[in-house]
């Protein structure tokens, strides 16, 4: 277990990746602090800028050192308190399998229908491009197909009990109903996200914290 800190402060906001680094932090007990931030703010840039150049959240501080993306976050949090929920030793190669495909397949097919049907309704980026949601949901099921083949064998991802991986596929599933994703075509995919919805610091991460809800999606 590496030293451990008092003083860390995660940066967050209730969108996609952050909800994950969140959830890891809370599923861990990671003895962090949870402030809703948005970098992008003019009266925010400069603070956010020398954190991550990127100005996006999540970011994990820890005195004078910052740490930003939701993968490394995890990770680092999960060394921090010699907890296995991010694979090491010969689990750790499954573990970034699973991760890089998920964010190159089954997450990336997720997260282009959700940004369609979704964000751009939420912040009004302009008209939903349908073809673009076709093709969202032909890799869907695609990527949908394998995993639920892949889990029609198995609880978890990696091993006996749930890991990162789990909650890394799974970070578009807490929109999928209003996504219009058709999880329910796929059983295993769908008991094993309900699995995941038993777990409080997944179902609801953001429970007790000064964090402002997301803005409507208005209704097309």
């Amino acid at each position: 277990m590496l030293a451990r800190h008092d003083s860390m402060k995660l940066y967050f906001s209730r969108n996609l990746n952050p909800r994950v680094a969140v959830a890891v932090a809370r599923y861990l007990r990671a003895p962090v602090e949870c402030i809703h931030a948005s970098p992008l703010d003019p009266a925010q840039r400069e603070k956010f800028l020398a954190l991550n150049p990127n100005l996006r959240v999540p970011i994990l501080v820890d005195g004078n050192e910052s740490l930003w993306e939701a993968d490394a976050i995890a990770c680092r949090l999960s060394q921090l308190m010699g907890s296995e929920f991010w694979r090491t030793g010969a689990a750790l190669p499954e573990m970034i399998r699973w991760i890089s495909w998920a964010k190159s397949n089954f997450v990336s097919a997720c997260d282009k229908v959700h940004f369609e049907r979704i964000t751009k309704r939420r912040y009004h980026l302009g008209p939903t491009r349908d073809e673009v949601v076709r093709e969202g949901l032909a890799e869907f099921a695609v990527a949908a197909a394998l995993l639920d083949q892949v889990l029609s064998g198995r609880d978890w991802l990696v091993g006996s009990a749930v890991s990162y991986a789990d909650f890394r596929m799974a970070t578009v599933l807490p929109f999928v109903d209003i996504a219009g994703l058709p999880l329910a075509d796929y059983p295993h995919v769908a008991a094993w996200h309900a699995r995941l919805s038993e777990i409080e610091a997944w179902r609801d991460p953001f429970a007790g914290l000064d964090a402002p809800e997301l803005p409507e999606v208005p209704r097309s």
